[in-house]
């Protein structure tokens, strides 16, 4: 397969308090620990937060592409992503996550389907598929 394009990021510090940086400067984010987890939570990112913004965006992307492929007029549409970290009973962690799209002026079937078909096309779905819990809704009103 083409590489359409590649990025690095660098984790320096304590991991999960410490620093976030892409290699060009352009993301550079301190990180805490929630509060829910006992960190200090504060203004300060977390990696559960850092994912959730990538898979919103990118599926948002996917979104808009399958909707114009399909002929579909997206308005004001919105992309939620919520990202839980678990315990796993085996040990270790894991994640689960819910994305709610919201698509205004379409029918309930319309918005289902084209949320069912960006989850086969975006690369977070493909990454995801088979290792986490990923539940999918879509709103109309």
């Amino acid at each position: 397969m083409p590489t359409l394009y590649t990025t690095e990021a660098l984790s320096t510090g304590d991991g999960r308090n410490g620093e976030v940086r892409s290699l060009d400067g352009v993301l550079d984010e301190l990180l805490a620990v929630p509060k829910e987890m006992g960190g200090p939570g504060g203004d300060k990112t977390n990696p559960e937060q850092l994912f959730a913004a990538g898979y919103a965006a990118c599926f948002h992307n996917g979104l808009r592409v399958i909707a114009a492929e399909q002929g579909a007029q997206l308005g004001a549409s919105t992309v939620r992503s919520k990202v839980g970290l678990l315990t796993r009973d085996a040990g270790g962690f894991t994640l689960a996550v819910t994305l709610t799209a919201h698509l205004p002026g379409l029918d309930q079937p319309t918005a289902d389907q084209l949320v069912e078909a960006t989850h086969e096309v975006c690369p977070y779905s493909n990454a995801t598929r088979g290792n986490i819990e990923v539940t999918l809704r879509a709103t109309v009103r």
